[in-house]
């Protein structure tokens, strides 16, 4: 039974290392293009595209196999004559509004655009309460 045990815990020990990738990356994952002025708007329009497993970096700047994809997906594209919009729509439609760093304005990302104003407004609503109660204090004691 032990030994069963120990093939047991040796399987699930060697799980983790059996998910790593073992492709090779995409070919224009780390290659840029021939053409200066693609690669330009290769490199600008993968700026502005969030890495969805990294989150906090562009997929230019992240070295996850997924943002790899991206990349040469993006110079694949850019490569055979698509706009960046084009390529941009496409990949909104493909992962959703998240990989994009601005996000446009609908009913899903309202509180994404309204929030810092919304926190500015009860903030100064505070601060003004605030201040005008410490007035009426200071006036009602002399």
């Amino acid at each position: 039974m032990s030994a069963r045990l120990l093939w047991l815990l040796a399987a699930l020990f060697a799980f983790p290392a059996m998910a790593q990738d073992r492709l090779p990356p995409a070919p224009y994952a780390y290659q840029q293009l021939a053409d200066p002025a693609q690669e330009a708007q290769a490199k600008a329009l993968m700026e502005t595209l969030r890495c969805l497993v990294c989150q906090g970096q562009s997929i230019a700047d992240s070295d996850a196999p997924l943002a790899g994809d991206m990349r040469h997906e993006v110079r694949s594209k850019i490569a055979a004559g698509e706009s960046p919009d084009a390529i941009r729509t496409w990949l909104i439609a493909r992962y959703g509004n998240w990989v994009s760093y601005d996000p446009p304005f609908d009913a899903a990302t309202a509180l994404l655009w309204l929030g810092p104003l919304l926190f500015l407004a009860l903030g100064g609503w505070l601060a003004f309460g605030r201040f005008r109660r410490g007035a009426d204090e200071e006036g009602g004691e002399a």
